[in-house]
């Protein structure tokens, strides 16, 4: 997966090519004439000669094609879309000499600087009071001593850290919003279709390239994948929305739309290439707007984000090949969905409420637990203290239970650290 925590820069030899292509082009074309008004001059003759022969009279229509979805969506949220920048202390030495420039009298020093770190996207989502938010990555803002985001006109902001959450990779930032114009608004991410077109608005490579826009579609609604902390050690499983759409180092924290200019996804990561190092394009992947709307949400009204635990480790039935599901977990034939249960922490709610090893869990919540990832959103949707009934089967027998939820310490503890 790749990320925004190594700065991605686009060399200016590539600036330079470009310009030098275009002045060559100009050249080539024959304008030999020279002066202010060279142009008109040329345009002149060029009038004047056209004016005797009918061939050659190729005229600029009036543009007829209206503005399609695609350009109205993006012309209603492109103005709430900002690049981040991450600014991080750099330490150097400096060489200071007595104002008679005697090596005698040097004296060396160290000086603490901020540089840009890394770059990438966010979206403003709410204007209040004098004051602007702004959603992004959390892995976007990791490590930094002080933020900057960088406006769709140009102007540049100091922006405030307002809280994090590295489970969903979110963070919430704030400004002064006296600059702002435009916010962006949160669809339904339940409502969204495979196949449905989307545009990814953001930074790619960076603020040279701000407010860019891909178009792609849906390639599935609910995708799990790998969560990693800065680190790069796997801390669980994400539920992410996957698309074709170019998604690329920059765009981490821009918005997911849909053709009606909502907000369905926070763009946080693609697949660069499989565990054989072959090379994948158009699996980009964006955090579904529900669940960003209820964790900025939490981190504006506390600074941070405290969920419910099971205090268990899980893996998808689905992931089991069909042998074990007979010998190990001797489950019925009938059962092909769920989450299997492979390990009950200590003093864990579930242990206390008495699920154990190899329990495969198949309704929480009066609702069905077909892998993680629904697991996952029906306890993400309960508040600590609640009581939960889980069904679930040990070998083939089913078995209900009641749950008390309570804080997940593995959060507290990234939050304490």
């Amino acid at each position: 997966m790749e990320n925004d925590n190594q700065k991605s820069r686009v060399k200016s030899g590539t600036t330079k090519v470009v310009v030098m292509s275009l002045v060559a082009g100009m050249l080539g074309g024959g304008i030999v004439i020279s002066g202010d008004n060279a142009y008109e001059a040329w345009q002149q003759n060029h009038i004047s000669s056209s004016s005797k022969t009918t061939t050659g009279n190729v005229k600029v229509q009036t543009t007829k094609a209206e503005s399609n979805s695609a350009t109205k969506a993006f012309n209603s949220v492109s103005g709430a879309v900002v690049s981040v920048i991450n600014l991080q202390k750099s330490s150097t030495n400096s060489t200071l000499n007595s104002i008679f420039g005697s090596s005698s009298s040097s004296s060396s020093s160290k000086k603490s600087t901020l540089e840009t770190a890394s770059e990438g996207s966010g979206v403003i989502f709410k204007k209040s009071n004098g004051i602007a938010y702004i959603v992004t990555n959390n892995h976007v803002v990791s490590g930094s001593n002080a933020l900057q985001v960088i406006m769709s006109d140009g102007t540049k902001l100091t922006a405030k850290l307002v809280g994090t959450d590295e489970t969903t990779d979110l963070a919430v930032l704030k400004i002064n919003a006296s600059k702002v114009t435009q916010i962006a608004s949160f669809g339904n991410s339940n409502d969204i279709n495979v196949g449905q077109t989307v545009l990814a608005i953001g930074s790619p490579l960076g603020s040279q390239y701000a407010t860019s826009v891909t178009q792609g579609i849906i390639s599935a609604k609910k995708r799990t994948v790998a969560a990693t902390n800065d680190d790069g050690v796997q801390t669980g499983n994400a539920t992410v929305i996957q698309t074709d759409a170019a998604i690329n180092p920059g765009n981490s924290g821009g918005p997911l739309i849909n053709l009606s200019g909502q907000v369905i996804g926070i763009n946080s990561m693609k697949l660069a290439s499989d565990s054989n190092g072959t090379s994948v394009e158009g699996m980009g992947f964006s955090i579904p707007s529900n669940e960003v709307v209820s964790i900025i949400n939490q981190i504006i009204s506390s600074g941070s984000v405290k969920r419910p635990a099971l205090g268990v480790t899980l893996i998808d039935l689905s992931n089991i090949t069909s042998s074990d599901q007979k010998s190990v977990l001797k489950l019925p034939t009938s059962i092909t969905k769920g989450v299997v249960i492979m390990q009950t922490l200590k003093q864990s709610p579930a242990k206390t409420a008495g699920i154990k090893k190899y329990d495969v869990i198949v309704a929480m919540d009066g609702k069905k637990v077909t892998s993680q990832a629904t697991l996952r959103e029906i306890l993400f949707s309960h508040k600590i203290g609640d009581s939960v009934k889980v069904k679930y089967y040990r070998g083939s027998t089913l078995k209900t239970t009641t749950i008390k939820l309570t804080l997940d310490t593995t959060t507290l503890n990234k939050e304490t650290k």
